[in-house]
């Protein structure tokens, strides 16, 4: 090949790359000549959802765990029973309480009936009467004792009769007072009284009851079992952990200056590393700065103050899981003039 040709195609060849440099440099150039801001921001963040710790409100044997980890659970599906015998116990107990003062209160509203009245009369009438004949047999006991006669035991022993016979003739004209006078007002509030208060625990153990039969208040995963069929729970003690991935949302971090280009309700484009992608609408941007959180790995980064903004994801199939990294683009609104 003749060095004319040669020199021939190598200045064609530098042509080619003159042209290929000045083709990709003048986008380059037009966006720096434009000096605009760019209209897409890319923000790393980290996926939360909301954890639900499931308990009883009554303690008792674990009779029935009807899941386990990995289950899925619909919000108001039972997930756990716990022992109710005693509790039934207890309420029968009450019902039989609340019964006996419900029938009391009655009573004492509705006063005494003209047969009680009568029969308490003709108790202190038969009273009376055992009254004088203690005293007339205690007399006579004394005049023989008197007369040399009778002995000082005889009449303690017919003192002690009369005695009893006084003691029971009051108690029959207390009562006949009491039925003759009605019950007192103080006496049927305290009946009333001791009836709500058996209602009122009855109601109590109905509730307890009712507790008894623990169901999930969310939608979500059983991530973690935390007590065992059959073990005794206490009040209060968390038997699962759910989370509600259907609601999940990312965390992530913007800086001051492009703040203002960024709304709630915003559409966002959420990526993992993966690749896996879902959409989203910014829910929450922070109204006071912080510095950027220590797992930012670079130090630059980290003493840099930003925002915190929530964006929910449309996660209804829990694909994104909480702590799994992911990228938020988010489209950004011209700056004011």
């Amino acid at each position: 090949m003749s060095p004319s040709r040669l020199s021939a195609n190598g200045g064609d060849a530098v042509k080619r790359r003159s042209f290929l440099f000045r083709f990709l440099c003048v986008p380059l150039l037009s966006a720096c000549a434009s000096g605009g801001p760019p209209s897409e921001l890319r923000v790393s963040g980290h996926v939360e959802a909301t954890e639900v710790r499931i308990a009883s409100k009554v303690g008792g044997k674990l009779e029935h765990l009807a899941v386990k980890e990995g289950d899925m659970v619909k919000a108001d599906q039972v997930v756990a029973n716990i022992d109710t015998v005693d509790l039934r116990l207890a309420l029968d107990g009450a019902r039989a309480e609340s019964s006996q003062a419900e029938a009391d209160l009655k009573l004492r509203q509705a006063g005494s009936r003209k047969e009680e009245i009568a029969e308490a009369g003709a108790l202190v009438d038969r009273s009376r009467a055992e009254l004088d004949a203690a005293e007339l047999d205690l007399r006579r006991m004394q005049g023989l004792l008197d007369s040399g006669s009778g002995t000082a035991k005889a009449r303690d022993d017919a003192r002690a009769r009369r005695d009893a016979a006084a003691a029971n003739e009051r108690a029959a004209e207390e009562r006949l007072k009491r039925l003759q006078a009605g019950n007192r007002r103080e006496e049927i509030d305290a009946a009333r009284a001791r009836l709500q208060a058996a209602q009122a625990r009855i109601a109590q153990l109905e509730q307890q009851l009712h507790d008894a039969t623990v169901a999930s208040p969310v939608s979500g995963v059983v991530t973690e079992k935390l007590m065992e069929q059959g073990e005794l729970v206490p009040a209060g003690t968390p038997l699962l952990v759910v989370i509600d991935l259907a609601h999940a949302w990312l965390t992530t971090y913007v800086a001051e200056p492009d703040l203002s280009r960024i709304r709630i309700g915003q559409a966002v484009k959420v990526i993992t590393d993966s690749g896996q992608e879902r959409s989203g609408r910014i829910s929450f941007i922070a109204s006071q700065a912080e510095f950027t959180p220590k797992n930012v790995q670079t130090h630059d980064e980290r003493v840099k103050l930003v925002f915190r903004v929530k964006v929910q994801l449309d996660n209804a199939d829990g694909l994104f899981k909480p702590g799994m990294p992911a990228e938020a683009r988010l489209r950004l609104a011209e700056k004011s003039p």
